[in-house]
């Protein structure tokens, strides 16, 4: 008798300024999931935050583009039932949203794999409906994703287990706008130029911006507050960009570390993903120590964080003295093929699918061991 797939819902798309991102990196997972192992449902969620059992990406994508004021663009998007999932774990399951509609099975799910980017999916918004939901998810939880998101508690962290961080003041967007001229005149006297300014809670370098001067310092603020109520403004060195991907649960492994080169003055939104002339280097061309040093600092990261599943570290190397710095860590990663997350474990001997087939046990894994957690009395 053949054995039971493994049913496994793939969340994708969201309310988030990735969202794009997000529907490249769930076509590339479905498409490398081994459909000997598992039954694979689609769960796409419009950028309005609706929920589409059955939509591929390229589906929500198509329909997307095709929105009008008077028109639904996802009524004709064949075999979608909207749904939604609650947070009642004896069902554990999802359910139409129009009472007319029936799941049957096709409501349950086994394993959760959520591939989205950004706020309400990366940021422990998601991790928080399914914990409640009691269904096994791949990746951090609640706390790991909401650290992981948020740039200033992040580094507030890592300063706090001695990880080695850039200089960086945040300020709240009232904060902003109560007293634009006094926050311009702090970073200039403690940060300087050129300086990083970023939204606190987001990520693929969206909303971020490169400040030389005074009028551009006010330009980035601006537009990195219209993503977030809080913005981060970090001191720039003139530095190499590495990454490691960090695997596992309580005892996490590091992957090797590679190097990307920026096809633009930093990695910012155009380099990652539409240009295509950023430069990977894997691994890195780095002395030996400071590669070790790489990993094993994304795996103090990792822990710090209380992350699991999976992560990618993000560091800086000064390209003048050779010292690292942590910059940040992607709980959800982009997952294409050509990403980094999935390219460094290649080059370290597990293939894509071999990760797909790993992060799906780690999610079991992890969740039976917080099934052994009393709840009550």
């Amino acid at each position: 008798m053949a054995e039971k797939k493994i049913r496994i819902g793939i969340i994708f798309g969201g309310r988030s300024g990735e969202h794009e991102v997000s529907l490249a990196s769930a076509a590339s997972v479905i498409a490398n999931l081994d459909k000997d192992k598992y039954e694979v449902v689609p769960i796409g969620i419009t950028k309005e935050g609706s929920w589409l059992l059955g939509v591929e990406p390229p589906q929500l994508q198509a329909a997307e583009q095709h929105i009008t004021s008077d028109t639904n663009p996802y009524e004709n998007t064949q075999q979608t039932t909207a749904v939604t999932l609650t947070g009642d774990p004896s069902l554990r399951r999802l359910i139409p949203v129009r009472s007319n509609e029936q799941l049957g099975s096709e409501g349950t799910l086994d394993v959760i794999f959520p591939v989205l980017h950004g706020t309400y999916g990366e940021d422990g918004a998601l991790q928080g409906l399914l914990e409640m939901a009691n269904v096994p998810y791949v990746g951090c939880g609640v706390l790991g994703s909401a650290l992981g998101m948020d740039k200033e508690k992040m580094k507030m962290v890592f300063h706090s287990v001695g990880l080695p961080i850039v200089d960086s003041h945040t300020y709240r967007r009232n904060q902003w706008e109560r007293t634009p001229e006094e926050i311009l005149d702090a970073v200039e006297e403690h940060i300087g130029y050129p300086c990083f300014v970023k939204p606190v809670n987001l990520g693929s370098s969206v909303g971020v911006n490169k400040a030389h001067d005074r009028d551009e310092l006010k330009h980035a603020i601006n537009v990195a507050a219209e993503y977030d109520r809080k913005i981060i403004i970090e001191s720039s060195i003139d530095c190499r960009e590495l990454e490691c991907s960090v695997l596992g649960n309580d005892e996490p492994l590091a992957s090797v570390v590679g190097e990307v080169v920026p096809s633009n003055e930093f990695y910012d939104y155009n380099a990652k993903y539409i240009d295509g002339k950023s430069q990977v280097i894997i691994p890195a061309d780095i002395p030996h120590i400071t590669a070790e040093n790489v990993r094993r600092w994304a795996v103090q990261a990792f822990l710090a964080l209380d992350l699991s599943g999976l992560a990618r570290v993000d560091f800086f190397m000064e390209k003048e003295t050779g010292k690292v710095y942590i910059n940040e860590v992607n709980t959800i990663p982009g997952f294409t093929q050509i990403s980094m997350y999935p390219k460094l474990w290649e080059a370290s001997g597990l293939s894509y699918s071999q990760l797909l087939d790993r992060l799906i046990e780690l999610a079991i894994e992890r969740h039976e061991d917080r099934q052994r957690n009393r709840t009550s009395l």
